[in-house]
């Protein structure tokens, strides 16, 4: 049986949202179990034969400072469920609660992988082939090196080789331009450490991509900072929503467009689900010591059993495995960049 600890406190609606999503996942994924945490009047009501009931005494509010929510509120449903993780409960943790308090917390009770400096942000944006565009990071680090790039991209590829079973997943630099004289120094470094890790083999590195490539579907895998992968990932949600609104108000104007609307309904509903953010809910923290996966704050049901259902597959595939070992294979590499620590 697959385990996965489920902060069940956390997101905009808590468990509201979360417990039914729980149910929902449990009755698609018949070989896995949920330890559910939160308090307990949360859960005094809710039952399922692969459901454990996991208390805790607090909650990270949406709002908390990183301070309160990882010096002060060390009985968080949020802290619980990671803990769970930490002590081989469960293979996963899934949580929709704040996103730098999540961060903080597991990698303070989870610590980094060695070889990594900085845990990221990995999720998936919907493209023009109907599939998806893996990027990171998506909020975590706002200023990065060209090192931590580099560790991004290694990250990114175990992630891309177990979502989209692609063994050599294709990697592009986000960048203003496709030349190589683009870009600020940052960038250029890391073009440079990315096209190394290629001719090492640790890589399968395409080159720099432009922000359009990411709805393209030109790579597989696209490497950024944190600052620039969350304005990237908020555009294409409200960009989404937007057609949405945009095609039922059209369609919705006269009897013509009406009929129009009937008439073209199964393409409408094709894309309507290509372009569904819901579906691909659930961002990867990468490079920390054991599994946890960002559910969006505002997730409803299907969004929210979306991610339960992206760390599920992520154990199964063994994900956490699969990363150390793209790390060890780039160990060489990762390790010539690391300044040696100064003496005395």
């Amino acid at each position: 049986m697959i385990t996965i600890a489920v902060d069940c406190m956390g997101g905009d609606f808590g468990p509201a949202v979360t417990l039914p999503a729980c149910r929902k996942f449990l009755a698609s994924h018949p070989d896995a179990q949920l330890l559910v945490v939160g308090l307990p009047q949360a859960l005094a009501d809710f039952s399922h034969p692969r459901i454990t009931k996991v208390f805790a005494s607090e909650v990270v509010e949406m709002d908390d400072a990183l301070e309160i929510a990882l010096r002060k509120k060390k009985d968080s449903s949020m802290r619980v469920a990671i803990e769970q993780v930490r002590d081989g409960r469960a293979q996963a943790a899934v949580s929709a609660g704040n996103t730098g308090a999540l961060m903080a917390i597991a990698r303070y009770v989870l610590k980094t992988l060695e070889g990594i400096e900085r845990p990221a942000l990995a999720g998936q944006i919907p493209n023009a082939k109907g599939h998806a565009t893996t990027v990171l990071d998506l909020g975590a680090n706002v200023d990065c090196t060209p090192l931590h790039l580099l560790q991004f991209a290694v990250m990114g590829s175990a992630l891309v080789s177990v979502t989209d079973s692609v063994s050599a997943p294709s990697v592009g630099l986000l960048n203003i331009g496709s030349e190589l004289i683009k870009g600020n120094e940052t960038i250029k470094e890391s073009g440079e450490l990315l096209r190394a890790a290629a001719a090492s083999g640790d890589l399968n590195f395409f080159g720099n991509v432009e922000g359009n490539d990411i709805f393209k579907g030109t790579v597989n895998l696209v490497v950024c900072d944190g600052f620039v992968g969350n304005v990237a990932l908020k555009t294409s949600e409200g960009l989404a929503g937007m057609i949405v609104s945009f095609l039922k108000e059209e369609y919705g104007r006269n009897l013509l467009t009406k009929l129009a609307a009937l008439a073209s309904a199964p393409v409408l509903s094709a894309l309507k689900r290509r372009i569904d953010h819901r579906r691909y809910n659930g961002v990867a923290l990468l490079g920390l010591r054991g599994l946890v996966f960002k559910s969006h704050g505002s997730a409803d049901e299907l969004a929210f059993s979306s991610a339960l259902g992206r760390a599920y597959d992520a154990v199964q595939n063994n994900l956490l495995e699969r990363v150390r070992t793209r790390i060890a294979h780039a160990a060489p590499l990762l390790n010539a960049q690391v300044p040696a620590p100064t003496q005395g």
